[in-house]
């Protein structure tokens, strides 16, 4: 694939998450689905290992490092997105929510990576945050606090949650997991996050899945292009591109997800979520420029 289009097939691939997620999710619990998401898909990634011969980490450290991103990653910021969801979150709210990561991501990444974050970068950063406003504006009926409206305070803690966890994770990916092979590396992460939603699932889930033509093909999605091809993408640009750059790119998940639920579910898209969409392309090409970016390693 030519590496300039793997920031835009990653962006749309992982936009659908949302969507898979909402098909899937009546049908399971969140964690007792992605118990069986994470373990189908480590079978795949073990016919990709032997296939491609990729080698495993080398030391023990290098298996502890992948394992803990795996739970960040894959485990608490996944798990903590479909909990608000079953609680009845909106996906366009939870999606705004997600989209603050590019402006953490940053600001992290400056003070324990050395990665320096442009003027240029930090308005860019700015302008999709306020983008990402406008896009998901039309959905938010602020008079009746719809924030709170029809699913508990603890699904807004659920997606905050992920929002860290989203972050920390893909930059403790970057420091201590930068020279991970993508295919045992990723087994590796999926096997760590497998064993947290197996004990949530033990603990909190009865572990029921109400089979249905639905739930297999949003499950299929899931596995082959999320956490396979969407992650192995996101992983590829983590290792290289700075994490101002990386983070920029999830600024467009709020907008597609707000297109693919008009499409889906006639939700009308109105001038100013128009106006954010200009604003969050402007702030990508922005931050995600050349000039702008300059990476001091650590």
């Amino acid at each position: 694939m030519n590496p300039k289009l793997i920031p835009w097939v990653f962006v749309w691939i992982w936009s659908t998450g949302f969507i898979a997620a909402k098909y899937g999710l009546p049908y399971a619990e969140p964690f007792t689905l992605l118990s069986y998401r994470f373990v189908i898909t480590l079978f795949f990634l073990l016919i990709l290992i032997i296939y491609k011969k990729s080698p495993w980490p080398e030391t023990r450290l290098d298996f502890f490092h992948l394992l803990i991103a795996g739970v960040l990653i894959h485990g608490v910021y996944l798990g903590g997105v479909f909990q608000a969801l079953k609680w009845g979150m909106p996906a366009g709210l939870g999606a705004m929510v997600i989209g603050l990561q590019p402006i953490g991501m940053a600001l992290v990444a400056g003070v324990l990576l050395k990665e320096e974050v442009s003027k240029k970068q930090w308005t860019g950063l700015i302008m999709g945050l306020v983008g990402l406003y406008l896009v998901l504006f039309d959905s938010l009926d602020l008079t009746e606090q719809i924030a709170f409206d029809g699913f508990p305070i603890w699904a807004v803690f659920a997606v905050i949650i992920s929002l860290f966890a989203i972050s920390i994770g893909t930059i403790y990916q970057k420091r201590f997991c930068s020279n991970m092979n993508l295919y045992s590396g990723a087994w590796v992460q999926y096997f760590s996050a497998s064993i947290l939603c197996i004990l949530i699932v033990l603990f909190f889930e009865n572990g029921e899945v109400s089979w249905s033509r639905t739930f297999i093909l949003a499950m299929t999605w899931q596995v082959l292009g999320l956490s396979i091809g969407a992650i192995l993408l996101l992983m590829t640009m983590i290792k290289k591109d700075a994490l101002a750059s990386v983070g920029s790119y999830f600024y467009l998940v709020a907008p597609l997800v707000a297109i693919q639920a008009w499409f889906l579910f006639e939700e009308t898209i109105g001038l100013s979520a128009l106006a954010g969409v200009v604003l969050i392309s402007f702030g990508v090409a922005i931050t995600t420029s050349k000039k702008s970016i300059r990476n001091l390693q650590s």
